[in-house]
């Protein structure tokens, strides 16, 4: 049930974005192959009202539902699992597994995550870096350093911990391990900061890509399951660093 209920939320998510996320545009209309997208746009900063502010945390906050909770999902599976086992054999109290506040634990992280790329959407359309309409990147000196930052990023100790974190669900649990629902809701929020260290930078790509570029949110979405689930994951990490620092370079100074 639980696998069944991270799909249903992942595929509204997803339906969510495809339909615009209430930008009034489709998210085919946004997308494009094109890389560095066209910088020839007719359009400035959008009318940021309180309201707009708020849609726009609304869009990340799904773009990352719909991105990082298949990755999260073997951690909340066996959470559920060795609760409930803990049930069976009397070592904790009866009542409901919180795998739901586990959830919302690691959520509100992204939720926070979502406001800073708001506030830098924000700045970035002020400054005339990304386009108010299409959402990306308009400049290739800002293209090419979020590249270059991503990239170095992949070789920083703090990305290779929280990446072997993330892929240790049953390490983690067993050395963090809190009963009840405000134990749930700490691991929980404790695994979000882990994710959130493993992925933050590779998100603010979507600015020199295209926020609502579907081409750069499968990508990134493959990415990030490849890295965390996968058995050669941990071995991308590098190889996928030295491209992004090369691409980077590239695009700078061809500007």
């Amino acid at each position: 049930m639980l696998a069944i209920a991270i799909a249903v939320i992942t595929l509204l998510a997803w339906v969510y974005l495809l339909g615009g996320a209430g930008t009034g545009m489709s998210a085919a209309s946004m997308t494009t192959w094109r890389f560095p997208p066209a910088a020839d746009t007719l359009f400035g900063p959008a009318d940021w009202t309180p309201s707009y502010a708020l849609m726009m945390t609304l869009m990340w906050f799904v773009m990352m539902v719909a991105m990082m909770l298949p990755s999260a999902a073997p951690m909340m599976m066996i959470y559920a699992r060795v609760y409930a086992q803990g049930q069976r054999q009397g070592q904790i109290a009866d009542g409901g597994v919180p795998t739901g506040i586990f959830a919302t634990g690691y959520l509100l992280c992204w939720l926070a995550f979502s406001g800073v790329a708001t506030a830098l959407q924000y700045a970035f359309e002020r400054a005339g870096l990304v386009d108010g309409m299409w959402m990306w990147s308009l400049s290739r000196n800002l293209t090419g350093g979020l590249l270059v930052l991503a990239g170095l990023y992949q070789f920083s100790p703090l990305k290779r911990a929280c990446l072997n974190h993330c892929r240790s669900p049953a390490s983690f649990l067993s050395q963090n391990w809190r009963p009840g629902r405000s134990g749930a809701f700490r691991l929980g929020l404790v695994h979000g900061v882990y994710c959130l260290g493993c992925c933050w930078v590779l998100m603010l790509l979507l600015f020199a890509g295209g926020v609502m570029n579907l081409v750069w949110l499968a990508g990134l979405s493959i990415l990030v399951l490849l890295e965390k689930l996968a058995p050669f994951g941990a071995r991308l990490t590098k190889p996928i660093g030295v491209l992004l620092i090369v691409a980077g370079i590239s695009i700078a100074v061809s500007g």
